[in-house]
Parts: C-alpha cells; structure tokens; sequence
C-alpha cells in the first residue's frame, strides 16, 4: 500500500501540494470545509475527507484535522500555509500521534512564531536587528513603557501582535496619543486573531525594501539558502507582487544577507522550508524582521530562477533524507515575477469580491509561464476564504523579458464575473518605477496613478475575443 499524506489546506496550495505528493509516489488524502465542495483540489486528490460544515473553524480544528489524518490512514501532514500551517499545538499533536509534520518542529514554530522570542535568539546570534522592545507589560505599565521607547527613538513606531503574521496585528503610531489609542485595540485583534493579545514596539524603518531569503535545512546539519526574493509591493503589509532576485544590483549586500539568513537558522536550530525575512534601509543597512515558519506563497518565484522544487524537499525533510544538493549547487538563472491575481477591486481599497460567479475563465500559458490556480469558469467564490484565485509566475533571462512575458499574460488573462487585480497589474508592469526595479513598500502609497484604469474596456476587449473564439470553435470543431 502506498503511503498516504494529508494536506491540510485547501486552494491553490492545496492543488499545489497533492501534485508534488502524487508526483513523489504517495496517495494524497484532501480535507474540505462544505463551502469548498466544489473545490478543484478535493477532485484531483487521490480521497477527500469532509471537516465540517465551517467555515474556517474545521479547517482550524486541530483534533479534527488530526482525526481526518488517522481515519485516511495518512503517515504525514503538510499544512501548506496560513491556516494551521504555524501553530506549534498543531504540529505537537502531530508529533504526539507519530504522525509527520511536513514542516519544522513545534518547538522551532513556538519560538519563531513569537516575534519577542525569535529577536532575542537572533540578538544573541548577533544577527543584525532593528530596535524593539520585549511584550510590552498589561495595563498601564505596558501603556508607559511605549510612551517611554517612542521617546527615545522617536515616531513612526510599529505596533506588533506578538504572535502576528500575514500582515494581520500591525498597526503604525504617528504621535502619543495614537498609542494610548492603539494598544488596548491591538491587543483585542491579537487575541481574536491570535488567541494572544501580547504586543510588542518596533522602530519604523522609513520605506524600506522587504527582501527574503529562502532557506531549506535537513536533519543531518545541512543548511542551504535558494537565493533572494523582494517583496516590497505590498498593501496593508501584504504582499502583491513578488521577485526574484531582488533587484538590489549590490552583489556584497545580497551575499551578506544570503549569509546572514543561513546563520539566524543555524541559531534557531532551524528544519525544514523557511523564510528569513529582512528590512534594507536607504543606506543599504539590512536588518532581521521574522522567521516564516512554513511554505511561502512566493515560492514559486525561487523555484523558477533555481529548478529547485521546494515541496518535495519539505517531503524529503520531513521523511528524515539529507538534501540532495549543496550551497554550491545552488544556481539562479535570470528573473521571475509572481502577482497574486485576487477577486479583489483594487479601486475599492482591495475590497474581496466573495459570492460572485466566475462566468468567464480564459487562463494565459506558453514559454516561462505557470500557473498555480483552483479557479474555473462557473465557480462561485466563496465570501468565507481568502480572495487568491491564480498565481502567475513568469520567468525570462532578463528582467526587460521577464516584465514583458508578464505583461503578455495579464493581457491575455479574461476572468469576468468578479473584479480582479489583472488591471491594477498591467498598470504596474508599465510604471517606470517598477520597470527600472525601483521600487519599495511606499511603492503603492506613492504611484496613485496606478489605480487609473479602465477596467470595463479591458475585460470587454478580453471577452468579446473569448466568444469569438468559442464561436469559430463551434463552427469548425476539427480546426487546430
């Protein structure tokens, strides 16, 4: 009997994760929420297990998911991302039922999962940190002991969910009054969000760039980095857009911070797929600002500039195999670009389009081009889940290439029925700022004039091309 892994997700990454596992020899067992019964991953799995009626909460329940886990007879779990992907509970549970956790252990989750922990490790590792504090204290202690950093390195200021992640708990305080303000309300969406209403300060480190690293580390002392990702185009501390390599031309700093990222998981002890993630400040100073525990969405652009496949060295890792490959095997080549194509209307501050039906899905292709999707034409998309329908990544020798092989594609790209950031794209891939790679997290806050399209002529255009296609198909079934 083939062995059986469990993918406790659901979406693009689920899709994403039943394809390495089928690929690598295992059955792949989906688990699905009823708002996702129409869900493309439970069809391609090789079984699917029904949660709950959720929404969100089954996929969150841990005794459930592991139930799911023993009763489809799986050896392992991959939880992908967000989700259960980093709650170091979940992965102890795994651990407690001699079940695999694809990821790393729940100790490694806990400490890096807590920013305050995660600082103190890579402080004494003499990683290179941008100001903070430790949790700040409850009540009006915690209150003065803010007022008491913000004097002394003065605002803006972050305010931090100390077990934050995925751009949720951050808030930034401009004066003293805003923090009094901001603290008590931090706290309460930490512990809705987080079951942790611990907070804690950082300094603002005005318009940086957001660079990661991508690192993989077995259990036989092998630790190795896949090179830089920029992640600077963000909205409210999400990403948008995502590069690689970054485009920073300073061939010392980007070796330095490769360098850095393999030394803070050495201090962390770390196993399996990571991300160290970093802040460079206009001086070209570069500073430490989280582990990501897990999977990340981007990784699709490190896999397309190396031809390293990141989910089936989680597999590998996770069955006790030492990496097949060495720091000096690892070759980048060229440019990739991924954009997150979401049911979003970027003019209506991103607002989700959940509930609407997808009437037309035209999907791009050709030479360096993927896609990781679950979308379809007649799929209604629930209001319940994240907005993501389809990652495009390009790849091209060179970034000119690179951007044009994008621009192609969204061109080509019809989704009706929702609103998407297809259009919010194009405009972008025709900024001068982003064609020239200048770009950091202000980027969307200072570029207003991307947001100037007109979007009923774009997906007009893309339509009336689809039904003539359909059309001339009809009328000619055997053409090619």
């Amino acid at each position: 009997m083939k062995k059986r892994i469990l993918v406790a997700n659901r979406g693009e990454i689920a899709i994403r994760l039943i394809r390495a596992i089928q690929e690598m020899g295992f059955e792949a067992i989906a688990v699905y929420e009823t708002p996702d019964e129409m869900s493309r991953h439970i069809r391609i799995a090789d079984e699917a297990v029904l949660l709950g009626d959720g929404p969100r909460s089954d996929y969150l329940n841990i005794e459930k998911v592991i139930r799911a886990a023993k009763r489809s007879e799986a050896c392992a779990i991959h939880p992908g991302y967000g989700f259960l992907a980093e709650n170091p509970f979940f992965a102890k549970a795994c651990e407690k039922t001699d079940i695999i956790f694809i990821g790393p252990t729940s100790e490694i989750i806990a400490d890096l999962g807590n920013k305050v922990v995660a600082r103190k490790i890579m402080a004494e590792a003499g990683i290179p940190m941008v100001p903070g504090t430790s949790t700040l204290r409850q009540g009006k202690e915690g209150v003065a002991e803010a007022l008491e950093f913000a004097a002394r390195y003065g605002y803006p200021i972050m305010l931090k969910a100390t077990s934050g992640g995925g751009g949720r708990g951050i808030r930034r305080i401009e004066s003293d009054a805003e923090m009094k303000e901001q603290i008590p309300i931090a706290r309460a969406e930490a512990l809705a969000s987080f079951n942790d209403d611990s907070v804690y300060l950082e300094k603002v480190i005005l318009n940086p760039k957001h660079v990661e690293v991508q690192i993989l580390a077995d259990s036989h002392g092998n630790t190795v980095h896949l090179g830089t990702r920029d992640c600077s185009i963000q909205r409210r501390n999400q990403k948008l857009i995502e590069i690689a390599p970054s485009m920073i031309k300073n061939k010392k700093l980007i070796d330095e911070i490769c360098e850095t990222a393999v030394r803070a998981a050495r201090a962390a002890n770390y196993l399996n797929a990571g991300t160290v993630e970093f802040l460079i400040d206009r001086d070209m100073n570069h500073y430490f600002m989280e582990v990501n525990t897990r999977v990340q969405v981007e990784h699709t652009v490190t896999e397309m500039i190396t031809g390293i496949d990141i989910v089936r060295n989680q597999i590998d890792i996770a069955f006790g195999k030492p990496l097949s490959f060495t720091q000096e095997d690892v070759k980048t080549r060229g440019h990739a670009i991924e954009v997150r194509i979401n049911a979003e209307d970027p003019k209506n501050d991103f607002m989700p389009e959940g509930g609407k039906k997808v009437s037309v899905y035209r999907s791009t292709g050709g030479f360096g081009v993927r896609l990781d999707g679950f979308v379809y034409q007649g799929y209604i998309i629930p209001e319940v889940y994240d907005s993501l329908l389809v990652k495009l990544t390009v790849h091209g020798f060179t970034w000119d290439e690179t951007v044009g092989r994008l621009k192609r594609c969204l061109q080509n790209f019809a989704i009706r029925g929702p609103k998407t950031t297809i259009p919010f794209y194009l405009n972008i891939a025709d900024e001068k700022d982003f064609l020239s790679g200048n770009f950091d997290t202000s980027y969307i806050e200072t570029h207003p004039h991307i947001f100037h399209y007109d979007e009923d002529s774009s997906e007009v255009g893309k339509l009336s091309r689809f039904i003539a296609e359909l059309q001339y198909r009809r009328e000619n079934p055997f053409a090619k």
